[in-house]
């Protein structure tokens, strides 16, 4: 729903507009200048009808920043969903988003969600429809609320992100505005498109505002304690933060001595697999505007992407521990219609790494381009290794997005260099009455090495995927789900020697309840193929057909119950012993909210596996008879709008059986062997419980403990019983930490 300049003009706000004040309360005269917007469709069921419920907004351009205010009524049969949440966190609560692209160019957007409960969240979008919440602005917003409804108001300053120089004192927006109804997860926008549909960012309204810049000079030191309760000891650690913003399209951030304490801790995980897990990065500097250094590559997984922060300050080279960083900087800025990032970070040592990488992007109506490159410095390993991308996005029309890239990298080691490439293609398509398709082709060079700086899950790979998908809007009456959503998928899998990895089918269902809850079920298929990357390099395994089917449901609470909850059950067989004989799991998570401040859950997954397949070493494999218990529980307190409280235990047993050693020949083929197996075991515990007082925005004060441990061992046999108690025995790290952090602006 792009429209023309001129268009736009005609709903030019006001050129002189007042100050708004952000307290909740739509005063007389306050919005008198602003756009008013009524236009509200339904986007969720995606039936674009008006919205079931009356909803306005106001849209105005002030000196401090994009004013918007909304304005909700509600019947009194739909509950109000109020609970207040903590940053960022996700639930079936009445909120409103306002979701705006400064450059008006579909690359970045970003998301601002205020909730009845006046909790917020806020995360950016890119490749256009992908959001990230690690990402943290400051923003002022405000509810209140009577009798027929509620009103909420957001301002968000000028320097909250890069954007290019304004044409004539005249700046074009992507610009989109919606309401959500938590009990009934109704969500009503203007304009009306969704995040489901493959272009969205691209197609937010086009609002003509006036221009505003603002500067900004921003200090954020940090001071922090950690008492060791397991060496006794107790650290000392400062640092700061900086932030400066000249100018509209110029920002600066660095990071002198960053703090990587247990703030946030990572879920607890056992990972054998020859794949890398994945984390996201919730550290202040590397989520501040990182949007533009978001390039996806390898695969229809975002994790994969040619910058991953997480390898800055990772675990040493010479595996003495994680990495220093001493420093960091990042620099976004604008030249006419070229958008660039820089960002570069050094680490002290012997074994200490410099990374560095530099970014650009240029934007039109229908095509935008963009170019990357990153380089790494790892001296203990004698290795440099550069990487250059090319990306593009068509977009002709609505209905149709192409997004391409070509990915090349250069490893230099102990005097040898190795080259190779890879490229990707997507197409999107809506073909009509709720219709879409997908196309996608990847390859990835034998020698392709991404991970230096970056995250691939592997190379030496060609992939061919085709989606069809319909969604069903109008489903009958008295039926419990309001949209259904069917995909049905076919995918080819190889290497770049052409050795089969698999053919495979999918097809999977996505119901949205009126309830506000979600059910998912799914099955799928490979064909017999080859397993190249469990023998780490060694070879190749065949690998008989595979089977796969899961099914998850999602009840929200309904009317005055407390009660929500999550259940789910998975069946994968994915061993030698072929379809007849895989894992099934199935996981139950209840929640209990006491209060619109308190929520307390719980959660327990069990697993049976009788042909878990691990790699022994060289071309030897094991067959292990497997049962898997993982356990958590916590809370969530809401204090006040300044403090929360949050109280994480997560426990996890696994005991696997030796059943059955194999040797891997030549032809690939797995026989059975009289190599012996041990039995063995694992533990892991995680325990957090986190205090956060907030001093002013982007300024808290953090109190935590934190402990945990894990062991890998002999069969210990698992008890649902014991499991929480014997967990507390792992004492491998025990610890206090109080962390200061204040923001000083200028």
């Amino acid at each position: 729903m792009r429209t023309t300049l001129c268009t736009a003009l005609l709903y030019t706000l006001a050129p002189v507009a007042g100050a708004v004040q952000v307290d909740g309360v739509i005063a007389e005269g306050e919005w008198a200048q602003a756009r008013h917007v009524t236009d509200f469709r339904l986007t969720q069921p995606l039936s674009r009808a008006p919205a079931s419920q009356p909803t306005q907004a106001w849209v105005l351009s002030t000196p401090e920043g994009l004013a918007v205010a909304w304005r909700m009524e509600q019947d009194a049969a739909i509950p109000r969903t109020r609970e207040r949440s903590q940053r960022d966190a996700n639930g079936p609560v009445d909120r409103v988003n306002l979701y705006v692209d400064f450059d008006g160019d579909g690359r970045t957007g970003y998301n601002f969600t205020l909730t009845l409960g006046n909790g917020i969240s806020d995360s950016t979008i890119t490749s256009e429809n992908q959001f990230d919440s690690d990402w943290d602005g400051t923003w002022r917003h405000a509810v209140s609320e009577d009798a027929a409804g509620w009103t909420a108001e957001i301002l968000v300053p000028w320097h909250i992100a890069p954007m290019r120089d304004a044409d004539g004192g005249t700046r074009t927006i992507g610009l989109q505005l919606d309401r959500v109804i938590g009990a009934t997860a109704e969500r009503m926008s203007w304009p009306a498109v969704s995040y489901t549909e493959p272009t969205y960012l691209s197609r937010f309204e086009q609002v003509a505002i006036p221009a505003y810049s603002q500067s900004l000079l921003a200090f954020t030191p940090y001071a922090s304690i950690v008492r060791d309760e397991v060496d006794e000891d107790a650290t000392f650690d400062a640092g700061m933060d900086v932030f400066w913003k000249p100018s509209g399209r110029l920002q600066l951030s660095a990071t002198l001595n960053p703090d990587f304490g247990q703030v946030e801790s990572d879920e607890l995980a056992v990972n054998f697999d020859a794949v890398e897990l994945f984390f996201s990065d919730r550290r202040p500097f590397f989520t501040e505007n990182q949007a533009i250094f978001d390039v996806p590559f390898g695969s229809l997984n975002p994790s994969n992407q040619l910058l991953y922060t997480r390898r800055v300050g990772a675990a040493e080279d010479d595996g003495t521990g994680a990495g220093d960083v001493l420093a960091a900087v990042k620099l976004n800025g604008s030249i006419g219609a070229v958008n660039y990032g820089l960002f570069s970070a050094t680490e002290g040592g012997d074994a200490g790494r410099d990374f560095h990488a530099l970014r650009a992007t240029h934007d039109g109506d229908a095509h935008g381009i963009g170019a990357m490159v990153t380089h790494v410095r790892r001296p203990f390993l004698d290795r440099i290794a550069t990487v250059a991308g090319v990306d593009h996005r068509w977009t002709p029309t609505d209905a149709l997005a192409v997004r391409s890239g070509l990915v090349g990298s250069r490893i230099v080691q102990r005097g040898a260099t190795v080259r190779d490439a890879g490229a990707q293609v997507r197409i999107d398509h809506v073909i009509g009455g709720g219709w879409q398709q997908q196309a996608y082709l990847l390859h990835l060079g034998p020698d392709l090495s991404l991970n230096d700086f970056g995250y691939l899950e592997r190379n030496d790979f060609n992939y061919a995927r085709y989606e069809l998908r319909r969604r069903f809007e109008s489903l009958p009456a008295g039926s419990r789900r309001r949209a259904l959503d069917v995909r049905g998928a076919v995918s080819h899998r190889s290497n770049t020697d052409g050795l089969l990895i698999g053919n495979a089918w999918a097809l999977n269902a996505r119901a949205e309840h009126h309830d506000g809850g979600v059910e998912f079920a799914e099955i799928a298929g490979w064909t017999a193929g080859h397993d190249d990357l469990i023998l780490r390099g060694a070879g190749a395994v065949r690998m008989p057909p595979r089977l796969f089917a899961a099914y998850e449901r999602y009840v929200a609470r309904r009317g005055a119950s407390p009660w929500s909850y999550e259940i789910g059950g998975r069946y994968g067989a994915d061993g030698l012993a072929g379809p007849r004989r895989g894992r099934w799991s199935l996981d139950f998570e209840p929640a209990y909210q006491v209060s619109d401040a308190l929520q307390v859950w719980a959660s327990i997954e069990v697993a049976h596996d009788p042909d878990w397949l691990l790699w022994r070493g060289g071309n030897l494999l094991g067959t292990y008879r497997a049962d898997v218990i993982e356990l958590a529980a916590g809370l969530t307190w809401s204090i006040d709008a300044r403090q929360d409280l949050r109280v994480r235990l997560e426990a996890l047993g696994l005991d696997a059986d030796a059943v059955q050693a194999w040797r891997v020949g030549t032809d690939r083929q797995p026989r059975r062997s009289n190599d012996a197996l041990d039995d063995f075991g694992v533990h892991a515990l995680g325990f957090q419980v986190r205090y956060r007082y907030e001093l002013a925005p982007l300024s808290n004060l953090y109190v935590a403990y934190v402990r945990g441990g894990d062991v890998f061992g002999s069969r210990t046999g698992l008890d649902a019983g014991d499991e929480f108690v014997d967990a507390f025995s792992l004492r491998d790290s025990e610890q206090f930490l109080v962390k200061l952090s204040y923001r000083f602006e200028i």
